[in-house]
């Protein structure tokens, strides 16, 4: 294997662990309703568990394991699931619930939300990584950003809320067409219904976001996750106390930043711009 390749998709890993949680709720002599009602999560959440559809995430297999009396035997079992080829295995666990959340908040900060992006503009970020990606890995990266926005389009659309730093809307790393394939895009996203589009002045005077960007979801069974990403690595935030610090960074955020009419205005004036 090349330096820095992530060891090769293993399908059967989840469903392993999904085996392993099914063996474990029966022994102990719970339903996949009665598991859920204990643990506050949907019976629909278990079963996909269980079946392999979803990740089980590693905070949710500590619950698990306490309750069951496994030793931390899920734990254990959630910590040597190898890595996805596409993503690292929290962002895929990111994407999965990001495919069934009821709420989004997204704040960005240096690029446009990877679900608003084009696919030049995907690309684009692509390429900028460092080190660099293989030309192939590219573009299966990019196709699979621009698959993450059916979010936006599907029957039930969750309630979708995103706040971008002015500077993202620069965007100089874009050859002019693509920019403004960008801008217009974003422009008609802006008018989608549930789905409200701040931006944060590069003159604001407050910034509550300095320390960087992050995503706060809410999902079917109403737990209220944060995601966030940095240089090295991203991180999910289940702990209730964390998430509440970031869910009133993102209020203040938004008191801070353009309303979403007048963003709508700044989006047609660096169009006008072109």
């Amino acid at each position: 294997m090349s330096p820095g390749k992530r060891p090769p998709k293993n399908p059967s890993a989840m469903k392993m662990v999904g085996d392993l949680l099914a063996l474990f709720r029966r022994a102990a002599g719970f339903t996949q309703a009665a598991l859920g009602e204990r643990l506050v999560i949907a019976e629909s959440t278990i079963a996909a568990y269980e079946q392999g559809r979803r990740p089980l995430l590693p905070d949710t297999a500590v619950q698990m394991d306490q309750l069951l009396d496994t030793k931390g035997a899920l734990a254990v079992a959630v910590a040597g699931l190898p890595e996805i080829d596409q993503f690292p295995l929290y962002a895929e666990q990111y994407m999965a619930h990001e495919r069934e959340a009821i709420a989004l908040s997204w704040y960005d900060v240096l690029t446009v939300p990877g679900i608003l992006q084009t696919e030049e503009c995907a690309r684009t970020v692509l390429r900028n990584r460092v080190p660099a990606y293989e030309e192939d890995e590219i573009e299966t990266k990019t196709a699979g950003r621009v698959q993450r926005q059916e979010v936006l389009h599907r029957k039930c659309p969750p309630t979708l809320s995103f706040i971008v730093w002015e500077a993202a809307l620069r965007l100089a790393y874009l050859e002019p067409q693509a920019r403004a394939e960008q801008l217009r895009h974003l422009r008609v996203c802006a008018e989608l219904p549930g789905l409200t589009l701040q931006f944060l002045p590069l003159d604001a005077p407050t910034h509550a976001g300095l320390d960087g960007a992050f995503t706060l979801l809410e999902t079917p069974d109403h737990q209220h996750l944060a995601y966030t990403e940095s240089q090295r690595g991203s991180q999910w935030v289940s702990a209730p106390d964390e998430v509440s610090i970031l869910a009133r960074k993102y209020a203040m955020l938004r008191s801070q930043a353009l309303t979403p009419e007048h963003s709508k205005g700044l989006l047609d004036r660096l169009l006008g711009e072109q």
